[in-house]
């Protein structure tokens, strides 16, 4: 019999590997049948598992002493395991990439030049490569590399992106920046840029502020505040200063070294801008607009002395347009001949258009010819305008806005700009009051005729729509409609001239009469059908009419026997609530007041701010209870109740007096409502029994009036019905004697 042991060993200068051990149960004897073995080598019997039938014979060294702790030399040992010395095989990714390798070898050693690449002594095969990794085995399993794995690592290096040099860097020495930088980080007042940008008041104070110091701080507001290079060049742009300094939502400008200013020539650069800021020209077509060039110049302010810096500005504006990339030149080359651009634009470049020094009034201006294709709607549906929306999303913004009205200058370059692009992006400007957007986007929709994709505080897009038609192409549809109103005319014209050359003019015409023929049969004939048709047409219009008021009326005749159903089930309720009720009779017994004793129980119990409040349960067994409660500590009781009618205050005022045996003072108006008063008389006893067994309880009280105002509800709509169900049928009267009368006309 045959045992297996499969365990690993470790010897001291060795490789690691499992091995299997054989032992039988029938070992090889001598001659004298016995085995020679040493006492040490003999097989010990282990324990085994229950599914093993023999017994399990293993060598002294072989087994695990279990009271001895586990070393922890053989966790490490244990831990290094490869997957050959566990598994007794190689792993399989190794051995098939093994397969690939010489695969690819023979592959090699296939072609002409094998011999030669093997041959250099440069170049290794990839034999010598396995043969090499199998004698360094303990390398390979440690590290476990293919021939193609080096050492080397590759190490990726952030590049980091070179700042920008700014104008005041480039101008400026090295030596007078850093002084200017020291004087600015101690700053401590600046002048505020609010919403609307740096406008000429702000332009003023900085120049007012150069007066006195080189240096003039400036802090920015939404929305430049978000973009602060854009500031610094509309900054450095409208001053002609250098921005020495930018820190957060501040910049600090310096004046200049050949910086000159007097007052005189001040104010005569001021009186030169209001001039220029009221210029205005009409170009090419139906758009005004002013001069790209004047237009900056309006928007600059340059020194009264040097003339030069004019020029300069405006040439580092255009090399700045010039040079930008490829986006920004298509969209200026969109935008050249639509009107002047906005300078304080808070957003990248491209420039959008200013639409407020477009003109208002546009003479000529209508609303374009609209035509929609063959097959297609004008209508957009949701799907289209979502890809609309998306579409517009990244686009430049066309125009920039800042008023509700006069708008037609606008509206003349959108429909300008609509024959290059489908959507019209116009953003609405930050700090202007009283604008509306909701005002800007109708008027622009009633001029140009398109569709509006969106509409919030900070932009109005509008789509040019599925029946627009560009100039060209509007000129040549009315041209054609034209050209075909008048062939139509020449048309006309010829046939009746050809009328008039066929018809037999020299022949005298002889005056016959149709009586008899078969003319007259057929004139008497179409006037009849005709007369016939009218009243056919009436006759269905009457029935059509009849037929709704009956359907009508059986449905409310329905709805009054349902309500009267309902009537009779809440007065039968009613019925028995009330049958559970039985007032007393009044005492004919009663004390005597005097008109004095009453008129003064009526102040005391007007005074009194203690009462009892009536509400819609009426009087039951509580109230009376309540009554009694207030007469244990005084004489006189203050009873409100916001009854209306007061035929109904007076009805609850004797129930009160005639339940609790007490005399009626008097009843008040109040604010509240109406007060009664109530004395307990001069021989009051409290009654040993405290509820009343004649009243209802508190909760048969609530549902007597619950079913008292659903029963007059049901009354009053009962009585609408009925109302409407008697119109209905005098109207029915009235269409059935119609009726009969068109039928009587018919057969006359």
């Amino acid at each position: 019999m045959l045992f297996l042991s499969l365990r690993p060993r470790f010897p001291p200068n060795s490789d690691s590997y499992s091995h299997i051990h054989i032992f039988s149960s029938l070992l090889p004897r001598s001659d004298n049948g016995h085995n020679h073995q040493p006492p040490s080598q003999v097989p010990i019997k282990a324990p085994t598992p229950p599914w093993m039938k023999g017994p399990l014979l293993l060598q002294p060294n072989e087994l695990v002493d279990l009271s001895k702790p586990k070393s922890k030399k053989f966790k490490l040992e244990r831990q290094e395991l490869s997957d050959k010395d566990l598994m007794g095989k190689e792993a399989r990714g190794k051995k098939a990439m093994k397969k690939i390798v010489k695969k690819v070898e023979k592959l090699r050693s296939s072609h002409n030049s094998a011999d030669a690449l093997i041959g250099s002594p440069n170049v290794e095969s990839l034999g010598g490569v396995l043969e090499s990794l199998k004698e360094n085995e303990e390398v390979r399993r440690t590290k476990a590399r293919m021939p193609w794995e080096n050492d080397a690592k590759f190490v990726y290096e952030k590049i980091k992106r070179k700042k920008a040099a700014t104008s005041a860097e480039l101008a400026l020495d090295k030596v007078l920046l850093r002084r200017l930088r020291i004087e600015a980080a101690s700053m401590r007042t600046w002048i505020k840029v609010k919403k609307a940008g740096v406008t000429q008041d702000v332009v003023d104070q900085i120049k007012s502020t150069w007066r006195r110091r080189e240096l003039a701080m400036v802090k920015f507001d939404i929305p430049l505040c978000k973009n602060m290079s854009r500031a610094r060049e509309i900054v450095e742009t409208k001053t002609g200063g250098l921005v020495v300094l930018s820190k957060k939502d501040f910049l600090v400008v310096y004046r200049g070294c050949n910086h000159q200013l007097t007052t005189k020539g001040y104010l005569s650069l001021r009186k030169n801008h209001s001039e220029m800021s009221g210029a205005e020209s009409v170009t090419n077509g139906n758009i005004c607009s002013v001069d790209s060039n004047r237009s900056l110049s309006e928007m600059l302010n340059f020194n009264a002395e040097d003339k030069d810096s004019v020029s300069t500005s405006v040439q580092k504006m255009n090399f700045q347009t010039a040079n930008g990339s490829l986006y920004e030149r298509e969209t200026d080359r969109l935008l050249d001949d639509l009107g002047p651009r906005f300078i304080d634009w808070w957003r990248p470049k491209p420039f959008p258009v200013d639409a407020d020094l477009l003109p208002e009034d546009v003479p000529g201006f209508e609303t374009p010819l609209r035509l929609c294709p063959p097959h297609s709607g004008a209508k957009l549906s949701d799907y289209e305008l979502t890809y609309f929306r998306k579409l517009a999303h990244p686009l430049p913004t066309h125009f920039v806005l800042g008023r509700n009205k006069g708008l037609k200058g606008l509206a003349a370059a959108i429909l300008k700009l609509w024959e290059k692009s489908l959507i019209a992006k116009i953003a609405i400007k930050y700090g202007i009051p009283n604008t509306n957007n909701e005002m800007m986007a109708n008027e622009l929709k009633r001029l140009t005729g398109g569709v509006l994709l969106l509409r919030n505080k900070f932009y109005i897009i509008l789509y040019r729509g599925n029946d627009f038609l560009p100039k060209r192409v509007a000129a040549l549809v009315e041209n054609r409609e034209s050209e075909l109103k008048s062939c139509q005319f020449h048309e006309e014209v010829a046939r009746m001239k050809a009328l008039e050359a066929f018809s037999p003019i020299d022949e005298v015409q002889q005056d016959t009469s149709t009586s008899g023929t078969l003319t007259e049969f057929k004139k008497i004939q179409t006037k009849f059908e005709d007369t016939k048709n009218r009243n056919k047409e009436l006759n269905i219009q009457l029935e059509a009419e009849i037929c709704r008021l009956e359907k009508e009326l059986k449905e409310k005749q329905y709805k009054a026997l349902v309500l009267n159903k309902k009537i009779e089930k809440s007065g039968k309720e009613l019925s028995k609530l009330n049958a559970a009720w039985t007032p007393s009779e009044q005492d004919t017994d009663l004390e005597i007041m005097t008109d004095e004793e009453r008129e003064c129980f009526r102040k005391i119990g007007l005074k009194m701010q203690s009462c009892l409040l009536l509400g819609r349960r009426g009087i039951f067994d509580g109230v009376l209870e309540g009554l009694h409660q207030h007469w244990k500590h005084r004489e006189v009781v203050k009873v409100i109740t916001m009854q209306k009618l007061f035929s109904h205050v007076i009805n609850t005022a004797k129930l009160l007096e005639t339940e609790s045996g007490g005399i009626l003072v008097s009843i008040d108006k109040l604010k509240q409502g109406h007060a009664i008063i109530i004395y307990r008389g001069k021989n009051y006893s409290r009654p040993s029994v405290k509820l009343a067994k004649n009243l209802l309880t508190k909760r048969e009280a609530l549902r007597r009036s619950l079913e008292m105002q659903r029963n007059g509800s049901f009354k009053f709509f009962a009585r609408q019905k009925e109302q409407t169900i008697s119109e209905l049928e005098l109207k029915l009267a009235d269409l059935h004697q119609r009726k009969e009368i068109v039928m009587r006309e018919s057969e006359n």
